[in-house]
């Protein structure tokens, strides 16, 4: 016989509340399987059981084994002290400054340790960590890494280090830090949602749910624990969590869950601007992006995240660049569907696409395509972006390179066009190009002629590119610059 159903425990209790028993659901009662757990996972639980403590697969990963999805990553959580599970493994780094987290590595696949933690403590997922996102795994491949500077901007510790003091809260109720360890009863409080709650216990197989997880799970509901505007001021990042659960999920938001995000959207001016970094790439890097847009607009929270871009696209209802950067953000999921890499400094080329055309509009029409003229308004549209979001500099760099290419492709001139073929930004520019060419935005023979030059041997470009006309490249061996003249040594001075 089942334990009585969480709902009928409290599942909108706050955090802090007295421990309340889980109901324990049988592995003859669920569907997670060990051969869809990760074997680096399950050494990972294996030993610490072995080393007398408890372990559970916790999180996303189990709301997904029961959705029947398949995991990007597999999160533990367990009562061994952070110190105890690096003794127990060689391959094994503490890390974090929020809250210490053992990261336990095994080639490319990192299992992510975390002990209980009493209520309210921030969750995994709420600090981020370079490379690695502990909700999503390793995620889609971006061909540009992280910088690692943007740990210790958002809070965290390369080496691993702790603060002293144990809780931090400011004036709006965000926690600023909880390094309070807890027990089981009492880590279930601190996470987010309903469904992001269960615990798979590795000694028997069975699923732990305080909340009512279970019952969520199975009606796609995403429901915040505790009382929800509480919950987002302790923080605000939840907004951006609850949207992007909604999208990537499908799933229905509760009513007390969905109600507050408009309201409480000025909270994430208070978050570290590394961290809204983090998050956006979540938002839109993992297959489900066109929808966290839509989502993400009807909650109202575009607005605070990237205000300049809400801006012009409220100015200019269902224009072409709205319709740009949709189908960009389409394009950008079947990529990480299909398993190709994407790229932070595309996707912010889409997002500031309508703030780069306003500022390059703003000058005399016969500017628009002046180099000097597009930087500038490249380096606006980044600068008011980055009032919120941590952009770092190389992907700002890269969207200067990608806009400051259209011109060269839309009017390619002679073998000179060949050099553009080797430019590190061109396969960018050229996807943009494209998506400019769909829209009538750009020439649609200019980029039919860029796709078929890429497809040719080398003999056959150069025949493409002399039948443009324009400038010729010079031939090999020939001088490229006047010829210099030799001085004349002087009879004095023969040196």
């Amino acid at each position: 016989m089942l334990k009585p159903k969480a709902s009928e425990l409290n599942s909108s209790a706050a955090p802090g509340t007295a421990p309340v028993a889980p109901r324990i659901i049988p592995r003859s009662e669920h569907s997670i399987s060990r051969s869809g757990i990760s074997a680096n996972a399950l050494r990972v639980l294996y030993r610490l059981r072995e080393g007398g403590f408890q372990a559970f697969l916790v999180g996303g990963c189990v709301r997904d084994l029961l959705l029947g999805l398949e995991p990007k990553d597999f999160d533990v959580a367990t009562d061994a002290l952070p110190e105890e599970v690096r003794r127990l493994f060689r391959n094994c780094r503490l890390v974090g400054r929020r809250f210490r987290l053992a990261h336990v590595f095994f080639g490319r696949e990192t299992i992510e340790v975390a002990t209980f933690r009493a209520a309210s403590a921030p969750s995994q997922a709420e600090e981020p960590i370079p490379d690695a996102d502990p909700e999503e795994g390793e995620g889609p491949e971006i061909d540009e890494p992280l910088e690692p500077e943007l740990l210790e901007a958002a809070g965290g510790s390369a080496d691993g280090t702790a603060d002293d003091a144990e809780r931090a809260v400011d004036e709006t109720g965000r926690i600023l830090r909880d390094n309070v360890y807890g027990s089981i009863d009492e880590d279930v409080w601190r996470r987010d949602f309903t469904a992001n709650a269960l615990y798979y216990n590795i000694a028997d197989f069975s699923v732990w749910d305080y909340v009512g997880g279970a019952e969520d799970i199975a009606s796609r509901t995403l429901r915040l624990i505790g009382d929800p505007e509480t919950r987002y001021r302790e923080d605000p990042v939840r907004l951006l969590r609850a949207v992007r659960f909604e999208a990537k999920l499908g799933f229905r938001l509760d009513p007390g869950t969905a109600g507050p995000i408009a309201s409480l959207g000025e909270l994430l001016a208070g978050v570290p601007s590394a961290r809204l970094f983090e998050e956006t790439l979540k938002l839109f890097l993992y297959g489900h992006g066109a929808r966290s847009f839509e989502t993400l607009r009807r909650r109202g929270l575009l607005a605070s995240l990237l205000p300049t871009v809400e801006a012009y696209l409220a100015a200019h209802p269902e224009s072409v660049v709205e319709k740009l950067l949709v189908r960009g953000l389409e394009n950008t999921d079947a990529r990480v569907l299909g398993g190709k890499p994407v790229t932070p400094t595309f996707l912010f080329a889409l997002l500031l696409y309508g703030p780069i055309a306003q500022a390059i509009e703003a000058a005399p029409p016969q500017h628009w395509h002046e180099l000097a003229t597009i930087l500038e308004a490249c380096d606006r549209a980044v600068r008011a972006a980055q009032a919120q979001i941590a952009i770092p500099r190389r992907f700002a760099l890269g969207v200067r390179e990608m806009f400051s290419l259209q011109p060269r492709l839309e009017h390619p001139r002679g073998r000179r066009a060949l050099r553009a073929l080797e430019h590190p930004r061109f396969r960018a520019a050229y996807d943009l190009l494209l998506l400019r060419a769909e829209l009538g935005l750009a020439p649609r023979a200019t980029a039919e002629w860029w796709s078929r030059i890429q497809q040719v041997p080398a003999p056959e470009r150069a025949q493409m590119a002399d039948a443009l006309g324009g400038p010729a490249e010079p031939k090999e061996g020939m001088r490229r610059g006047p010829r210099r003249r030799r001085r004349r040594r002087s009879k004095s001075n023969p040196a």
